[in-house]
């Protein structure tokens, strides 16, 4: 009789047919659109991901990443090597995000943390007290930006020994989330972790309205000068060359005052040569009928550059 024999699988260079797919233009739409779909319906705001002030895309979260492992089926293998010395407490972690289900390894990221950073290396005085029993080269005074100091001494790299290993897991982590799901145009990382000094600063569009320079101080000669320009126009033609000409002038110095009288008062002149125009004899000749000069359109002043 003939048996079934039952075939191995396929490898090219050691690898099988599976581990070796490339994954089509449709698929990889479908997993960043999945990514989409589970931010959109099942992460929360300022508990998954949020936005740090000054940045424009949102930060991934410890808690956030984890829902990606799980939507993914990624696993976590951590790799610790420890750079710690005297004084300082310091990590780097290696993250391998494997596939649950093969093991196959998908991708990793990379994670460090150290007692010397801002926020770990100094804490807060208990008491005065305290203070004065610490030598003057383990502490500091911290400036705040609104101008407030606050007393610090250093802290005991021992005591932050977990919490730095944590930190630099978590860091890793997070870049190996982003790296296997291919999320990085969406969530960017560690940002939360950074001092509020060393954030990225971007301006809103409100602070940059109030950061304008200075509106240019008027100057009356300029707006006399041009004033007594359009007095002394004779014609409408004379009086909208006259508008041209100073509107030209009072743009460059961007002088809104100025241009706001400038205006006003070819107004005024318009109208006094076109009451002039009506009260002459009517004559057939079609020379006689000027246009009235054109002050309708505004005039952009440029923002005075900072």
């Amino acid at each position: 009789m003939n048996e079934i024999i039952q075939m191995p699988a396929r490898e090219s260079a050691g690898l099988t047919a599976a581990e070796v797919h490339r994954f089509s233009a449709v698929e990889i739409r479908q997993r960043v659109n999945l990514v989409q779909e589970v931010m959109q319906g099942i992460m929360k705001r300022e508990t998954h991901y949020g936005t740090i002030p000054g940045t424009q895309k949102p930060t991934l979260y410890k808690p956030g990443a984890e829902v990606l492992c799980v939507t993914f089926r990624v696993a976590q293998e951590y790799r610790i090597e420890d750079l710690s010395g005297p004084g300082v407490a310091r990590y780097r972690v290696t993250c391998v995000g494997r596939h649950q289900m093969t093991g196959v390894a998908l991708g990793e990221g990379v994670g460090e943390c150290s007692s010397s950073e801002e926020k770990y290396k100094w804490r807060g005085v208990i008491c005065k007290a305290e203070l004065d029993a610490t030598p003057e080269n383990l502490r500091r005074k911290k400036y705040y930006k609104n101008g407030n100091t606050a007393d610090q001494i250093r802290t005991e790299p021992a005591d932050l020994a977990n919490t730095i290993l944590k930190m630099a897991c978590k860091r890793a982590m997070i870049a190996m989330t982003l790296n296997v799901t291919a999320a990085s145009d969406i969530f960017t990382q560690d940002i939360e972790d950074l001092p509020e000094e060393l954030r990225p600063q971007e301006q809103s569009q409100a602070q940059a309205q109030s950061q304008k320079a200075a509106p240019v101080p008027h100057d009356p000669a300029l707006s006399a000068h041009w004033i007594t320009q359009a007095e002394a126009a004779i014609t409408p033609d004379a009086l909208t060359e006259v508008w041209k000409a100073g509107v030209a002038v009072i743009n460059d110095a961007k002088d809104t005052t100025a241009y706001d009288l400038f205006k006003a008062a070819v107004v005024a002149c318009g109208v006094k040569l076109k009451a002039t125009e009506e009260a002459k004899p009517e004559s057939g000749d079609v020379a006689d009928q000027q246009p009235e000069p054109t002050v309708d359109e505004e005039v952009e002043f440029e923002e005075t550059p900072e």
